[in-house]
């Protein structure tokens, strides 16, 4: 029984890597998908993550300048290695449970991951947003991005479930304005969100401090 954390990543690794080598990856998309599929426990994740081909690039560079991470729940913003993500100068933020965003959702009649996504508006410019859990969250984003001009860094849009998730990841998919991770159909979830983030993290600084 093997009972030492890294040896038992490093096993995990070892256990993924054979289902990655028909992909065709680069090393660093090795590290977010071996990352993700750590996460879930689950090789199936292997051929239906996503990556556009400048996102991995795109995150690091907006988290070298201090961009703030923005999330659609606090599950995923609890997750985010924020210890890391304060030596580059950035703070994650997740408004779901604010007062002010009950209350826009409850008068404009939408969910509150989507009326936080929607306050948070122009603050997306040039940030991560890392949405695991809701839907309408990852629409809303995408609505600002079309109608509105608003331009994230990156997108790490998975979110999970049988209503509106398959559907809000292929619109990302879809989508060539902003770079995104993603995961097709209905897996996903805030877990799978928090390993893409600190496997960016990880690759900037694998201090573990």
């Amino acid at each position: 029984m093997i009972t030492q954390p890294m040896e038992i990543e490093t096993r995990s690794f070892e256990i993924i890597a054979p289902y990655l080598e028909k992909l065709n990856l680069r090393e660093d998309e090795k590290k977010i998908y071996s990352r993700i599929i750590h996460a879930a426990g689950d090789v199936e994740y292997a051929p239906i993550i996503k990556i556009s081909a400048t996102a991995i690039d795109a995150a690091k560079a907006a988290i070298l300048r201090g961009a703030n991470i923005f999330t659609d729940v606090e599950m995923v913003r609890t997750g985010i290695n924020k210890r890391a993500l304060k030596k580059f100068g950035g703070e994650v933020f997740c408004k779901v449970a604010d007062d002010e965003v009950k209350n826009f959702a409850a008068q404009k009649k939408i969910t509150r991951s989507m009326a936080a996504m929607r306050i948070f508006g122009e603050n997306l410019n040039g940030a991560v947003v890392a949405i695991g859990n809701a839907p309408t969250a990852l629409f809303e984003v995408l609505r600002l991005v079309k109608e509105e001009n608003i331009s994230p860094a990156v997108i790490i849009g998975v979110p999970v479930g049988f209503v509106g998730a398959a559907d809000s990841k292929a619109e990302l998919f879809a989508q060539d304005k902003i770079p995104f991770i993603t995961v097709e159909g209905t897996k996903g979830g805030s877990p799978i969100a928090v390993a893409a983030v600190n496997a960016i993290l990880y690759l900037l600084d694998n201090s573990r401090e």
